[in-house]
């Protein structure tokens, strides 16, 4: 354990309260702003009870999100975590991922979260690279769905122009060739990882670290073989979990979006996957500014009523940002007090 807590930061110097409050302030401005612009008084009275149910059904939606998510650790540390244990690794990570520049995310909070739940930091840190490769995975998949959708629907909104498919087209080859480096790092040639983690260790600022480093590379290195000696079908359930999550996370705001009006459907959750995506690079804490903006950049012109704009991202946000920061802060607080506790023991 005094090793670990040696190579991990705790969640105190990973989470930072001023990007905790940057993230919800610019969020809040930002939705404000949009109903500002396009709320109409009286325009409640055009919901449709029988459509409201529907939020019930997001709500279900965002807790299998999570459930898969967290299906996707515990398998993956071979149930070494417990149910309960995997269910506060995954909100604490997307609590972080919430708080935090998308530069940071939430794999420090993750890998410190997983110690604390009985792995050591290579595996831990291992898990946490099988789990972004079945993420790129899937993203090699969906982003040739996309591409040919687009040739015969707008899934990228035409009022993005020129500059904005470019930029899109620049993200789909971005994280096609990323996938392709991890897969190759991941499941070819585990020792390239150990190789470049090496290497950083060189730094001026990290040599008095570098044994401590090269100790936990090994590891990396170690359990990276144990998955890559895995089975096809073991890569096949894992991949399985993270897509359904993904799927999950990419139905939600058309889910939120028909619980108020009819939309098309199929492109409406179209332009959900792009936008996810989109997501990926917007730097600030959380998205928080951007994936509003995306929101109403992608989804906003599918809404027959622009008065229900405002109404649909807030809920949408609600039901995919603030829930999760509220469960992921009750997370992170447990690890905390576990780490005050073991603290105040020794």
């Amino acid at each position: 354990m005094s090793q670990i807590k040696q190579n991990v930061d705790s969640p105190k110097q990973i989470i930072s309260k001023k990007y905790l409050f940057f993230s919800i302030s610019l969020s809040l401005l930002t939705m404000a702003g949009v109903i500002w612009y396009t709320y109409t008084p009286g325009i409640l009275a055009y919901l449709a009870p029988k459509r409201l149910p529907g939020l019930g059904i997001a709500l279900v939606v965002s807790f299998l999100r999570v459930w898969f998510s967290a299906a996707k650790i515990r398998y993956l540390s071979a149930g070494v975590i417990s149910w309960l244990g995997a269910f506060r690794v995954q909100l604490s990570w997307d609590f972080t991922s919430a708080v935090t520049p998308s530069t940071i995310g939430g794999a420090p909070m993750a890998t410190y979260a997983m110690t604390k739940e009985g792995l050591r930091l290579g595996e831990s840190t291992a898990i946490i690279l099988y789990s972004v490769l079945l993420d790129q995975i899937w993203f090699a998949i969906a982003i040739p769905i996309l591409l040919v959708a687009g040739i015969y629907m707008d899934v990228v909104p035409t009022s993005v122009g020129f500059l904005g498919e470019a930029s899109m087209l620049i993200l789909y080859v971005s994280l096609l060739s990323y996938a392709g480096v991890l897969a190759y790092g991941v499941l070819i040639k585990p020792s390239a990882i150990s190789k470049i983690i090496r290497w950083f260790a060189k730094l001026p600022f990290l040599r008095k670290h570098r044994d401590k480093i090269h100790s936990e590379a090994q590891n990396l290195e170690q359990y990276a073989h144990q998955l890559k000696a895995k089975p096809f079908r073991f890569l096949l359930q894992a991949f399985f979990y993270s897509t359904m999550s993904w799927l999950a996370r990419v139905a939600l705001a058309p889910i939120v979006i028909l619980s108020l009006l009819p939309a098309p459907e199929l492109l409406s959750v179209l332009r959900s996957l792009a936008m996810n995506l989109a997501f990926l690079v917007v730097p600030t804490p959380g998205g928080s500014g951007g994936v509003e903006g995306l929101f109403v950049l992608f989804q906003g012109p599918l809404i027959s009523r622009e008065a229900f704009i405002g109404l649909a991202l807030f809920l949408w946000r609600i039901i995919s940002y603030y829930i999760t920061i509220a469960m992921g802060m009750m997370a992170t607080t447990w690890y905390v007090n576990q780490e005050v506790h073991e603290y105040k023991s020794n």
